[in-house]
Parts: C-alpha cells; sequence; structure tokens
C-alpha cells in the first residue's frame, strides 16, 4: 500500500522547472528519506506532495484522491508538515505551541475540547516533554523545540508526518535523539514518515526506503541495500564511496568517499 504517490510531475519556480518528469510511489506505514545533493530538488519535492506547492504538471495521489481536489483541512487531517525553518512567536509555553497542532479539528474559534487536550498530553508524552510542558519555547534548546514541533504535528492526530531536514543545525547527540524518536514512532505508533535528510549515514540506518534526486530527477529508489551502493552514490553526488555494516542496523553506511577524478578537476 502507498501513502502518497507522485506521477509525471513537473514543478517550479517561474520558469525554471526544479523537478522534472517525477513519478514515485512512498509505501505507507514506513520511513521514507529523499536524499540527493543541494537544489536538487528534494525541499521542493517534498512540500509538492505536501500541497505547499503545486505541480505546473502531473498529479500527487493522497491515499489514492487527487491531492488538489482534497479540502485544506481535511488533508491536515490526514499529514502533518514540519518545514525547515519552522517559527513561533516568543513567549508561547510549550502547551500552547503544541495545541496549534489541534487547530484542523476545532470549530470557529470554539476551546479545546477534552479530545485536544488528550492528542496534547499523549503527543507530549511520547516525545519526552512531560517536564517541559509549562516552559516557554524560547527558553528551550535546539534540540528539546524540534521536539515540541514534532509533537505539535503529532497532536494533528495524522498517519503521516512529512519532514524537511528535521536534524538541521542540531548537535550529534540531538540528531540522533530526534531520528531515534521518528524511528520510534513508526514502529510503535504506525506513522508514516517521509523525511529529507543530508547525513546519508543517517538516512540509510533510519529509513525502510530511500528516494535518491540529482537535478531535479529521479536517479534510484529502494531499500538502503539497494540505494547505498558505489555506482548510485558516484551517479548522485560523483563520490567514489566506500562502504561498511552499521552495527546498530546492519544497514550498509559511507565509511568514506572521495571525489571522482573528473569532478575534482571541476572543482579546483
Amino acid at each position: 500500500m502507498f501513502a502518497l504517490k507522485a506521477e509525471d510531475i513537473n514543478v517550479g519556480y517561474t520558469k525554471s522547472l526544479i523537478v522534472k518528469d517525477f513519478s514515485i510511489s512512498i509505501p505507507e506505514k514506513k520511513v521514507t528519506t529523499i536524499i540527493g545533493p543541494n537544489g536538487c530538488g528534494k525541499s521542493t519535492f517534498l512540500k509538492t506532495i505536501a500541497r505547499i506547492l503545486k505541480a505546473q504538471h502531473g498529479t500527487v495521489l493522497l491515499e489514492g484522491k487527487e491531492i488538489q481536489t482534497i479540502h485544506t483541512k481535511e488533508i491536515a487531517k490526514k499529514m502533518a508538515i514540519l518545514p525547515q525553518t519552522a517559527q513561533a512567536p516568543d513567549g508561547l509555553t510549550v502547551y500552547e505551541l503544541i495545541s496549534y497542532g489541534r487547530f484542523p479539528h476545532r470549530r470557529g474559534f470554539g476551546s479545546l475540547t477534552s479530545e485536544d487536550h488528550e492528542y496534547m498530553n499523549w503527543a507530549i508524552h511520547v516525545t519526552g516533554l512531560d517536564e517541559f510542558k509549562d516552559r516557554t519555547i524560547d527558553a528551550l534548546s535546539g534540540g528539546q523545540l524540534q521536539r515540541v514541533w514534532i509533537a505539535m504535528a503529532l497532536a494533528q492526530g495524522t498517519d503521516i508526518l512529512i519532514l524537511d531536514e528535521p536534524t538541521t543545525y542540531l548537535d550529534l547527540a540531538h540528531q540522533m535523539d530526534i531520528l531515534l524518536l521518528l524511528q520510534k514512532l513508526n514502529e510503535e505508533e504506525g506513522k508514516t514518515i517521509v523525511m529529507v535528510l543530508h547525513d546519508l549515514n543517517h538516512a540509510s540506518r533510519f529509513s525502510d526506503y530511500l528516494i535518491a534526486m540529482r537535478d531535479g530527477k529521479l536517479i534510484t529508489e529502494g531499500t538502503p541495500d539497494e540505494v547505498m551502493t558505489h555506482d548510485n552514490l558516484q551517479k548522485i553526488f560523483g563520490i567514489d564511496a566506500y562502504f561498511a555494516a552499521c552495527p546498530f542496523s546492519n544497514k550498509p553506511i559511507c565509511l568514506s568517499y572521495q571525489l571522482q577524478s573528473t569532478m575534482h578537476g571541476q572543482i579546483s
């Protein structure tokens, strides 16, 4: 089963195409990560399947329905989106920010219901934020704040979570903390996770499925074992990579790499 499907989509800004003739299916209840060089269209594709951007050509399907035909509030009940640079006003408490996740389920300006509070408290608990819920968000570390954004997305009560580079600007320990949380949400709560990551080894270790892009086009897709190969990383990044097995997942990781000689000549 597929949670999302893109069929022959073209996406761009003004006259410039960023994503070209792109077709892909996102498996349901799996962790899917999009990888590729800077500027290759990863975030643009993510925004398109989240209906933040509209494809100039082609179709995006959510649970088999064309996404442009679904009401925005209904989409927000099925799919939660965490952008790369989420922002909120200073002075909000953790609990207040997480309450924003219940907006798609509220009627007008009505107050929060007991069901809303139940979802919010569950989201706080599974993200390990119980002791922080009354603190203001400007008093949190980067890793703690990222957990709050994820909790807000969880409070929407959706089956699909879409995250654009959720570990950016975090130190190594906080990166691992967030990725382990997402893995737990997938394994224990059955959430479909779709994200963009720059770290190939994190992408391989924590994903069931990888989508590899370059220059706005699909290069390859499949399991980490299928995608993380010498030939594929040459095509995607222009590098000669050397691999080992991750001791924690037994999935392939890039042990080291060097630039292909042809690329090195261009860069230098």
